[in-house]
């Protein structure tokens, strides 16, 4: 990502394993890290670039949920709100998913969701917790 034109890199989380979810049952576990970057790129132009990423590296949609080589998904982007037919900013299963809020709070865990007004550690505590 840090070698896109006009996306800098800033820091990443440590890997975090996780159990995937829906789809086959006979998949590996997933990797999973958050990125923070720095980018002068509309939230559209930015998911494009990260699907070439994850096309250069052998992604294949062969079906919903089902194993893949790398995921590459627009979690936050500061305050901005995109709801279109191939982007939703802030992620909507963020808030319902640890293995995003787990790394997101190792790095920003005052991190605050637009819509729902809860940092990134609200969210993984209450969900921890069963709210």
């Amino acid at each position: 990502m840090g070698q896109l034109p006009g996306v800098t890199l800033t820091r990443a989380s440590a890997f975090h394993n996780s159990a995937p979810i829906g789809g086959p049952p006979d998949q590996p576990d997933y990797l999973n890290a958050v990125a923070e970057i720095e980018t002068d790129l509309e939230p559209e132009e930015l998911l494009a670039k990260l699907q070439e990423i994850e096309n250069t590296l052998g992604r294949e949609r062969k079906e919903r949920h089902g194993p893949r080589t790398i995921d590459l998904d627009i979690i936050l982007m500061g305050e901005t709100t995109v709801d279109g037919p191939t982007l939703t900013i802030p992620h909507p299963l963020m808030h319902q998913r640890e293995f995003v809020l787990e790394p997101l709070c190792e790095l920003a865990p005052d991190a605050r969701h637009p819509l729902l007004q809860r940092t990134a550690e609200e969210l993984l505590t209450g969900l921890r917790n069963g709210a």
